[in-house]
């Protein structure tokens, strides 16, 4: 009987463990004054097709957003990433940034078809595209900056999408986890920090069901998930080739990075819009979390795509199932979580019904998303800035999760301004306000050990193409030699870093002002330029 009742125990405990998130309780406070840890982490990120440019030189194949971005009609304005900031050729350049912010780390990403054209090793590898990456490495190692390397943001080799239809085809797999092995041969001595992808969400959701990001296909209801599957276990196979292959002589750590915004509930006494709300963050960022963490997609997922599928007539979930086999394989495949995290939605219940072929990952949730219109809308249409959310979700994560170790691997916020602004004092509020809700789920028992801004440059925002300004440094498109220029926003955050933090209210209360004394005769100097130009 003893042994029993211990059992029982041990099971409660950890459902309890899982499941402490208070939903009811939203504490916004006033701001808080206080510094980081000591060894906290500053960044800022940036990925090759985005910034790289070059998109055809040096022997690089072709990627999917190579292809997408040529096809009229995809992207706004049929911009396209060909030459981008032409970060292929300024690498110093680019550092000496870095450097002027003081940044402790770099996250940017290893282009797979620079390095393999085909995406297959035993087809090519080329030398060249390796020696780029070696080359902003060691620059890197040599300014003191550490480098965290993104092995998959988005830009899969054109060939394997042609041949095998890509992330819809198992294969992808084994063909991925080559590219990984061959990046951790050729890097890994010097790169100790490793995310396996980017924001699968995303390739997921808008590659294969909406379509609005390369492949561009429209596999509703099915696709995403299929792709998602496919994904989660080229990540857990990348983790276990390092693990077995590389962490005894390389020492480093391999994560992943996921993309989360948070839902809350419209009405936090309302039991369904609670339930509404947690299959918001479930069906985002616990899509991807869950299985890592605990082996398996979350239970509301299962529930709801199961009971719709079943709803159509199909005789088996448009989710995919683990074997217990793989369950085991990808649960604890994660050294530290990368989060994503730009904004907020409200979210309340709201039924869809499953007819036929009228299936998507959207109707499966059963929700609607709101937002408040009071909410700063400074940039993209979908990016409000919500900085309490930040806290949320961070605390969130360290309930379902059991406090992983976390690096933030994006925050930041755009702009959608036609003419140069230098002054970008939403951007200054919006690191100011997001940063200190971090440092208060710090404060929280949340283990936050980096913050990366992003991102260090404006670049090609996917089917947005240029509309939109992400940078702290503004980068003059219509310069062939795309100079960059300091926006206000790298004086105050050059301020956080050297502080670690927020020491006392008189001082950052300086910050933004002195931030802002020279961005005004920056502005008429890039304005008088482009006359010129």
């Amino acid at each position: 009987i003893l042994s029993m009742t211990c059992h029982v125990l041990v099971l409660v405990l950890c459902l309890s463990a899982a499941e402490d998130f208070d939903w009811t309780k939203n504490d916004r406070g006033s701001f808080y004054y206080g510094t980081f840890p000591a060894g906290f982490s500053w960044g800022a990120g940036s990925s090759a097709y985005q910034t790289e440019g070059a998109w055809d030189k040096d022997g690089k194949g072709l990627s999917i957003w190579d292809v997408f971005s040529h096809r009229k009609g995809k992207i706004l304005q049929n911009d396209t990433g060909d030459s981008s900031c032409q970060g292929y050729y300024k690498i110093k350049e680019d550092i000496s940034l870095m450097k002027e912010l003081k940044l402790d780390h770099y996250r940017f990403s290893i282009s797979w078809p620079r390095i393999m054209p085909t995406g297959i090793k035993s087809d090519h590898v080329n030398e060249k595209g390796i020696k780029y990456y070696d080359e902003l490495i060691d620059n890197l190692l040599e300014n003191k900056i550490t480098p965290i390397a993104t092995l998959y943001h988005w830009d899969l080799p054109q060939v394997l999408q042609e041949k095998y239809g890509g992330w819809q085809n198992i294969s992808m797999v084994n063909y991925f986890n080559e590219f990984a092995n061959l990046c951790f041969e050729r890097f890994g001595n010097r790169v100790k920090y490793w995310i396996t992808l980017n924001n699968p969400w995303s390739v997921a959701v808008e590659g294969y069901e909406t379509g609005e990001h390369a492949p561009g296909l429209k596999l509703r209801g099915t696709g995403a998930y299929r792709a998602a599957h496919h994904m989660i276990k080229a990540h857990a196979k990348v983790w276990h080739t390092y693990d077995t292959k590389w962490r005894g002589k390389q020492k480093g750590l391999v994560g992943i990075s996921l993309s989360g915004d948070w839902g809350e509930p419209v009405d936090i006494s309302n039991q369904k819009d609670i339930e509404a709300a947690e299959r918001y963050v479930q069906f985002y960022i616990g899509w991807f979390a869950t299985p890592i963490f605990h082996g398996d997609y979350p239970q509301v997922m299962k529930d709801f795509i199961g009971r719709k599928s079943a709803q159509q007539g199909l005789g088996t979930s448009r989710l995919p199932t683990f074997s217990s086999q793989e369950k085991s394989y990808v649960k604890g495949t994660c050294d530290f979580l990368g989060i994503g995290h730009f904004t907020t939605r409200y979210i309340t219940q709201k039924n869809y019904q499953s007819g036929h072929g009228s299936s998507s990952y959207f109707t499966d949730r059963d929700l609607a998303e709101l937002v408040d219109p009071r909410w700063p809308d400074p940039g993209s249409e979908w990016l409000y800035s919500v900085p309490w959310g930040f806290r949320r979700l961070l605390n969130f994560v360290k309930a379902q999760y059991r406090n992983p170790m976390i690096y933030v691997t994006e925050n930041g916020v755009s702009e959608k301004i036609m003419c140069t602004e230098l002054c970008d004092d939403w951007r200054i509020q919006y690191y100011k306000d997001y940063t200190n809700e971090m440092l208060k789920a710090i404060k929280d028992g949340v283990n936050v050990r980096g913050y990366t801004a992003w991102s260090l440059l404006d670049k090609f925002e996917w089917d947005e193409g240029y509309s939109e300004r992400f940078g702290l440094y503004y980068v003059d498109f219509r310069n062939k030699n795309t100079p960059r220029y300091p926006k206000a926003s790298v004086q105050y955050y050059k301020r956080i870093i050297s502080s670690n933090g927020f020491p006392n209210q008189r001082e950052v209360e300086n910050w933004k002002r002195k931030a802002t004394e020279t961005c005004s005769s920056s502005n008429q100097l890039l304005a008088a330029e482009n006359k010129e130009g």
